[in-house]
């Protein structure tokens, strides 16, 4: 019979994780699977989680939680000689890489896609010995989103990011930043920087509308400066999808980008403190086969 890993945060999603446990292990079993249930008790357990799985050959991972939850099972899975096919079902605050695969943010309705979905490869990017598969933030906004706490995640959802956010590019902070691209390097001040591998980016799912999740490109954004007036006209750009015509954005799409930055300053990897500056950044081609629903 065939093995399946189904890797669950219990504190994902207001704790909505063990309300719908059950519903995904039955459902994995209609599915012709052999279920081993590990429930993650923090931080690290989920990349080891999915380490074990590679190790020991299981067929499938299903990763239940937030988009930190769901980097670290890739983190487990990314570059190991045996990789399970692998699934998410969305119980985060953002859920950006459910988004972008057109996974269902609602638990119910993923976990009951499952039965007929099919496989997909999709990219992942690798910096320093890290991988994710969605964004690598840089900058004032970066800093201010990595301080957003696990209660206000509770209380305010995604709107606890978009209040850190108005903050830190209103405030026009502007750091030093020099960014090496395939086509060459930009440098100057910069209050932002963004490498998206899939369109939704923060919930924003026009942020990169060209980004599709195997298209072998990492999609780098520079915002050069913001203050209220520059953010109120980003934002409009943002919800038409043309943020790349706004003057005060550069846009590049390159295989890798080197990031450095005066001083050095914290990674913000999917939602989540990473590594720091100076920082290279890799694209990984569908290197990872992925569960999506049909349609």
């Amino acid at each position: 019979m065939k093995k399946a890993m189904f890797i669950l945060n219990p504190s994902s999603g207001k704790e909505l994780a063990g309300s719908v446990k059950d519903q995904t292990v039955e459902t994995l079993k209609t599915m012709g699977y052999e279920v081993d249930v590990k429930e993650t008790q923090g931080e690290g357990d989920a990349k080891g989680f999915a380490r074990q799985a590679c190790v020991e050959k299981y067929h499938l991972v299903i990763a239940m939680g937030g988009d930190g939850t769901i980097n670290e099972a890739v983190n487990g899975l990314a570059e190991q000689q045996h990789k399970p096919l692998f699934s998410i079902i969305p119980l985060g605050t953002v859920n950006d890489f459910a988004r972008a695969l057109g996974i269902s943010l609602e638990p119910s309705k993923a976990i009951e896609a499952l039965k007929t979905a099919k496989p997909v490869f999709v990219d992942i990017a690798k910096v320093q010995k890290q991988y994710f598969m969605n964004i690598l933030a840089v900058g004032q906004l970066a800093e201010n989103v990595s301080q957003v706490s696990v209660e206000q995640k509770t209380k305010l959802g995604a709107l606890a990011y978009v209040i850190e956010g108005v903050k830190a590019l209103t405030s026009n902070e502007e750091t030093e930043i020099l960014v090496e691209h395939d086509q060459g390097t930009w440098e100057g001040k910069s209050v932002l920087v963004l490498v998206a591998l899939t369109n939704s980016v923060g919930g924003f799912e026009k942020m990169a509308p060209d980004a599709k999740t195997d298209d072998g490109f990492l999609h780098v954004f520079i915002v050069k400066s913001a203050g209220i007036p520059a953010f109120m006209r980003m934002s409009l750009a943002m919800l038409r999808g043309k943020l790349e015509e706004d003057s005060d954005v550069i846009v590049i799409k390159t295989e890798k980008v080197s990031i450095k930055t005066t001083p050095d300053m914290i990674c913000n990897i999917d939602g989540d403190d990473g590594c720091s500056t100076p920082a290279l950044v890799q694209i990984l081609k569908r290197h990872i086969e992925v569960l999506i629903p049909i349609g």
